[in-house]
């Protein structure tokens, strides 16, 4: 319960960072970089009892981890932008509830994980909540923008997560996870490296102390909402039994979606209609219903 708590708070705070970023004028995009730096060596640092280094090379998902990193910093910078826009709450259910993708996903190539009643509502609740939850009438390029950028947020990262499902089903076994993810941060940071030369504010934004201070921090709640989650499902209990991993899953998210919105509420004064309210009472109900399916 523990480590499950513990990456409740770390998945929440990614979102906060990306707020309090907005709130203080800096950039997101150095603070990005950083965040994946710092992530990688931790990874590479749990990692270092588990695999070589030189396993890297003759891994069959060294290919699908390029692409994974690539979009990996993309979503980061969606995140970013659709949490100043749309508001922590909209951020975070849509991308939290994009888990339909990989459990779809995962019914068209594994065989033991069958298509039931219950997972067909889960995921029909799922679209329904989304597109509730990130609804905003009015035609203005800010309305239009605040409805579209969690929407193309919830494609994407469903996009990843079923990318990664994939690397886990066909290539990752157990020993190699944290080595995975390792190498996922490194190329994600990498990405970003390629892409810094092409910024009119090129290295000058690494100069702020603030920068890199927000980028260790992100870096260590983004390592530690993946690595805790992992430490979550695979906890043995006094009895000698694990948790099922649709109960790990789905408190995290509910845990997630709550911790996020109340923190919208509270802390940025963030404002909601009730047919968003409504989004999101569906989205927390299919959530459960992923759970028990």
């Amino acid at each position: 319960m523990t480590y499950l708590i513990l990456s409740i708070f770390s998945s929440t705070g990614i979102f906060l960072v990306f707020k309090f970023l907005d709130q203080k004028s800096l950039s997101s995009f150095p603070v990005i970089i950083i965040n994946y730096l710092v992530a990688a060596l931790m990874g590479f640092i749990v990692n270092a009892d588990q695999m070589q280094l030189g396993d890297i090379f003759t891994a069959g998902w060294i290919p699908v981890s390029i692409l994974i990193g690539f979009l990996f910093i993309v979503m980061f910078f969606l995140v970013a932008r659709s949490s100043n826009e749309a508001g922590i709450s909209v951020t975070t259910v849509a991308s939290k509830m994009s888990v339909v993708f990989p459990i779809s996903f995962s019914m068209m190539i594994d065989p033991s994980d069958q298509l039931t009643l219950l997972k067909a509502a889960a995921v029909f609740a799922t679209l329904t909540g989304v597109m509730l939850t990130i609804y905003e009438p009015g035609k203005s390029v800010q309305a239009r923008k605040r409805t579209f950028l969690p929407l193309v947020l919830f494609i994407g990262m469903g996009l990843v997560d079923s990318l990664v499902k994939f690397a886990q089903h066909s290539y990752v076994s157990d020993r190699e996870t944290a080595l995975f993810s390792a190498v996922l941060f490194t190329m994600a940071f990498l990405t970003g490296m390629v892409i810094l030369p092409f910024r009119r504010e090129g290295i000058t934004e690494f100069k702020q102390k603030a920068v890199w201070w927000w980028g260790l921090l992100l870096g260590i709640v983004n390592f530690g909402s993946i690595y805790l989650m992992v430490s979550a499902l695979n906890h043995v209990n006094e009895f000698g039994s694990r948790i099922d991993s649709s109960i790990i899953y789905g408190a995290n998210n509910i845990g997630i979606v709550s911790l996020s919105v109340l923190a919208g509420l509270v802390i940025f004064h963030e404002k909601l209609r009730t047919v968003n309210w409504i989004g999101i009472a569906i989205s927390a109900g299919a959530i459960v219903l992923f759970s028990i399916s």
